[in-house]
Order: structure tokens, then C-alpha cells, then sequence
């Protein structure tokens, strides 16, 4: 641990946009000082940008950054940031990550970086070729029994993995009434729930099991009208019935079959308008000598089966508690719950690491590239109805 007088790196810090997940990167780096002692670096708030007036003010009075602005554009020629965050909607990732990069400072942005795949490859070739240090918002990654889960994997103590079922369920557009905010609409979101919540559950899968060779994807779109916004408003606003509507232009629902470059066989749903599940982030792993399974709704806990453990024959519970990576940081000993926000503090933990350090961060955009790159054949498979394969997009 450093001693108390050592003196920090300070890392300034540029977020660009202070909507839900901008306000909870910004809380996450406050709290970074508090969580690690033997941190090498204080995170600065440095400047927030904002289009909305009331966001620029709390960005400054609530959050604590010195200053805020209405166009992110003037982030850019500052040489006292060192990290832009961006945390905008989808189609402005691409306009915002590669001026930073330009200007080469770090860059953090919130999943799967773009709208598009060929947004996202554009964006990682940029941050490559400028030498920065990417970092993309797959959060759920570092839940602590996710961790420990990996270490098993790759210790073998689950054995050859056969097969994988992912599923993202949520219900954050299941209200007919709800906004027809940005997530909705192909031209600011790109993709649906390809693009927002697949993501997330095939960037467990390539963590756990690896990369994935060929796909077969369907999808489907079941609110095809949904309110318009008057002032603003996200996804969980609702509009009233008889107001003005517009067009959902991406899909509600996708599932894929796919096949791992490992043999393993897997398949993956999700849905934002379902009904039931509040937020199941969840897989289930299966191995020649035992099994997982982890949801995000329980994320405290941890369904464990090992052929070698003779005194059960069926799943065990584990709880998390802070033998298991990062848990400690937050709560001492067992079945003391962490939360979805403090998944988001450690990834901005690693990601400041990697920064002072010169490091690769996992996961980078490398990683964002391999999930559009399945994300590329599934849209395919939906245009022709058969397999495809997997090609990478990455630029060279």
C-alpha cells in the first residue's frame, strides 16, 4: 500500500453526456479515492458537456466537476483532459471518440461503441493507430463471482465447456406507453437490442468461453409505435395515451444459435419488451466436469455444480463476499450484497490503471470489435435465413 504522503498522478476527466450512465461513470470516480488506498492516481472531474442546461448545473453543483459546457466540441482542444468519457447516445460515438483520440487523449465509451459495427471499427482503428488507451463499457464483466468463475474456467475445474446459454431479458421497453427516446430510433441508437443488451451478454460469453465462429440470428420488433417525447425524457419516461407517436425503427428481440471457435455449441436471447424478467443479464456455462450459472438480478450469487465435489449432487449456492476479486472493497466478509454501480467503479478503477500504466485494458475496444463482428454475421443470418460465418472487422 502507498504511504499517505505519496503523492498521486492526477487524471482529468472529461464526460460527455450526464445521462444515467454518465452521472454513475462520474460518481464511480469519485469514489475510486475511497474504495483503493494503494491506488497511483486521483481521478480529477475536469469538465462536463452537456446539451441540457439543468444537466450542465449539476454536473458542477452535485457532481463536483469544475466546469461544464453545451458542446462537447470545446473538450477537445483542452491539453488539461487527459480522459474523455462518452457517454452520449450511439451514433455520436464515432464524431466524439475519434476527436479525442485525435487530440490524444484516452477514451472511455459506454457499449458497444456506435451504433453500427462499422462505427465501431472505424473508432477502434483511430484509437489504435493513435496509441491511447481504449476502455468500453461492459461493466458486468467484473462482478466479483464472474471473476472467480473466469479463474475457474481457466484453472479447468469445469472442464472442457460444451455448451453456453446467454439471455438479457429486460423490461424497459415492454410499456407501449414508454418515450420514443433515442434507443428506439435506428438513426441515433443504430440497432436495438442487438446493439444494447446482446452486447453485453456475448461479451461474457467471448470472456468465458472465447471467440465464435459462425452464427444463425432472428429478430423481431413487437411495439412498432411508441409516444414522442415533448421535453427530452429516456426510455423509462411514459407518455399518455392519445398522444402524438412515432416509429420504433430497431428491433425489440433477438436470438441467435451459435457455434464457439472451440467446439462449444451456445445460444443467446434478448428482449427489452418482455414481460417478467426486470433485468436478467444471465448464462448458464456447462463443462465436462461441472456447471454455472450467474444472473444479475441475484448478482450476489452463484449457482456452482463439480462433478469432483461427491457430497453434493447438485448445485451449490455460493455467495459473493470479499474472498472473491474486488468484493472487499466495498463490504467485509460473506452475503454483504454489492450493487450494479459498484461493478461500474471497478471497471473505472481498471481502466485508470491501465491509463497510468500504459496498458491494455479488458475490455478495450479490441473487444467491441470481436462482438460486432458476430454482431455483423447475425445481421446477415436475418437477411438470408442460413448460418454465417464470423469474419473480423478489424482494420488493419
Amino acid at each position: 500500500m502507498s504511504a499517505p504522503d505519496q503523492a498521486k498522478q492526477p487524471i482529468r476527466i472529461a464526460v460527455v453526456g450526464l445521462g444515467w450512465m454518465g452521472q454513475a461513470h462520474s460518481r464511480s470516480y469519485r469514489r475510486i479515492p475511497m474504495l483503493w488506498s494503494d491506488r497511483a492516481y486521483d481521478p480529477v472531474l475536469a469538465v462536463c458537456a452537456d446539451t441540457t442546461e439543468e444537466r450542465r448545473t449539476a454536473a458542477i453543483d452535485d457532481f463536483g466537476f469544475e466546469t461544464a459546457v453545451a458542446d462537447w466540441r470545446e473538450i477537445m482542444d483542452r491539453s488539461d483532459v487527459d480522459v474523455v468519457v462518452c457517454t452520449a447516445p450511439n451514433m455520436l460515438h464515432e464524431d466524439i471518440c475519434v476527436a479525442a483520440a485525435e487530440t490524444g487523449k484516452h477514451v472511455f465509451c459506454e457499449k458497444p461503441v456506435g451504433g453500427k459495427p462499422e462505427q465501431t471499427v472505424r473508432v477502434e482503428k483511430a484509437c489504435r493507430d493513435a496509441g491511447v488507451v481504449t476502455g468500453v463499457g461492459y461493466n458486468y464483466r467484473f462482478a466479483p463471482l464472474v471473476q472467480y468463475l473466469k479463474g475457474l474456467v481457466e484453472q479447468g475445474a469445469l472442464g472442457e465447456i460444451t455448451n453456453y446459454r446467454g439471455r438479457f431479458f429486460s423490461m424497459y421497453g415492454s410499456d407501449p406507453m414508454g418515450l420514443l427516446s433515442w434507443r428506439f430510433e435506428v438513426d441515433q441508437a443504430g440497432y436495438g437490442v442487438s446493439t444494447d443488451i446482446l452486447s453485453h451478454s456475448m461479451d461474457l460469453a467471448h470472456m468465458l468461453v472465447g471467440p465464435i465462429s459462425r452464427v444463425m440470428g432472428l429478430q423481431k420488433t413487437f411495439i412498432t409505435e411508441r409516444p414522442l417525447p415533448k421535453q427530452g425524457g429516456t426510455h423509462y419516461d411514459r407518455g399518455e395515451p392519445g398522444d402524438p407517436t412515432g416509429p420504433v425503427t430497431n428491433e425489440d428481440y433477438f436470438a441467435a444459435m451459435v457455434e464457439f471457435e472451440n467446439g462449444a455449441i451456445g445460444n443467446f436471447e434478448t428482449s427489452r419488451s418482455i414481460i417478467g424478467p426486470e433485468s436478467q443479464n444471465a448464462f448458464d456455462i456447462y463443462g465436462t466436469k461441472g456447471a454455472a450459472n450467474w444472473n444479475l438480478e441475484t448478482m450476489n450469487e452463484m449457482g456452482l455444480f463439480l462433478v469432483e465435489d461427491e457430497t453434493s449432487r447438485g448445485y451449490t449456492t455460493v455467495r459473493g463476499g470479499d474472498r472473491y476479486p474486488y468484493h472487499g472493497a466495498f463490504v467485509p466478509g460473506d452475503a454483504n450484497s454489492i450493487g450494479f454501480e459498484d461493478l461500474v467503479a471497478i471497471e473505472d478503477y481498471e481502466y485508470l490503471n491501465a491509463v497510468v500504466t500504459g496498458g491494455k485494458h479488458s475490455a478495450s475496444f479490441a473487444e467491441a470489435v470481436d462482438f460486432v463482428s458476430v454482431q455483423d454475421a447475425l445481421l446477415r443470418s436475418t437477411e438470408t435465413g442460413q448460418w454465417e460465418d464470423v469474419v473480423s472487422l478489424r482494420l488493419d
